[in-house]
């Protein structure tokens, strides 16, 4: 408890945290706000062939994750890579020399403070989009509640999957390099040919399965099975950066 407790005084202590808080408020409302317009001027254009219907907030939340999960994978990488470039690092491990139970404590941290700027993102994105969508949105407290959840816990995930990159990387350029290509541009590219077999692969991958688990998808897999394979992710992440801890000089 004590290494835990150690661990959220240095992650609130730095001004990183607190601009990428600010960062995600900022990058969430206005996507959330974009995406409304985009929704409500949909329906009152003069092509009928856009016409989105009444959509609900909680997609308007969860299609803004998109761009908002960025600020969050700052967030979890600048957990230890900030002590890596500052060389703290070293008196962290020096205090507790077990870089398991260092690494452990940071994920929890990580998740926790991830989870909560999820819930307090959706929150913000949910309370833009309402009166943008005006007659075109609906809000229906038990769905739009469990979509901001599910919006939670994915970045949960993606903020502890940084983290063990960070951790084995080291470098925060090349961690976030290594995050976007395995959420977004790998799998993309599998997905252009349309080649069934590269679809399935792309799948796998932590940003689809997310896309997935958040889109309450059946096909290819239930939404169950996206969380099991976003989690899977993150624990090998952090698997990874364990070891890269233990085989080398801090």
């Amino acid at each position: 408890m004590n290494t835990i407790a150690a661990e959220w005084t240095k992650v609130w202590s730095v001004r990183s945290t607190w601009w990428t808080v600010l960062a995600g408020l900022l990058v969430t409302a206005a996507t959330a706000g974009q995406l409304a317009i985009y929704a409500a001027n949909a329906n009152t254009n003069d092509d009928p062939a856009d016409d989105a219907g009444v959509v609900t907030v909680g997609s308007v939340v969860i299609g803004s994750v998109e761009l908002t999960q960025y600020a969050v994978l700052a967030l979890g990488l600048l957990v230890i890579t900030s002590e890596f470039t500052s060389g703290t690092i070293r008196t962290t491990l020096q205090c507790t020399p077990s870089r398991g139970r260092v690494l452990l404590a940071k994920a929890a941290v990580t998740g926790a403070v991830t989870f909560a700027l999820g819930l307090l993102l959706g929150a913000v994105g949910a309370a833009v989009a309402r009166p943008v969508l005006g007659r075109w949105g609906t809000a229906p407290a038990a769905e739009t509640l469990a979509d901001i959840a599910a919006v939670a816990v994915y970045l949960a995930l993606v903020g502890v999957l940084a983290l063990g990159l960070a951790a084995a990387l080291r470098s925060a350029v090349l961690t976030l390099t290594v995050l976007v290509a395995t959420l977004m541009i790998v799998p993309l590219s599998l997905q252009e040919p349309d080649i069934a077999v590269l679809n399935r692969i792309a799948d796998a991958f932590p940003g689809v399965a997310g896309t997935h688990f958040l889109a309450g998808d059946t096909d290819p897999y239930p939404a169950a099975v996206g969380l099991l394979l976003l989690a899977g992710w993150a624990a090998a992440a952090l698997a990874l950066g364990r070891f890269a801890l233990r085989r080398r000089d801090a």
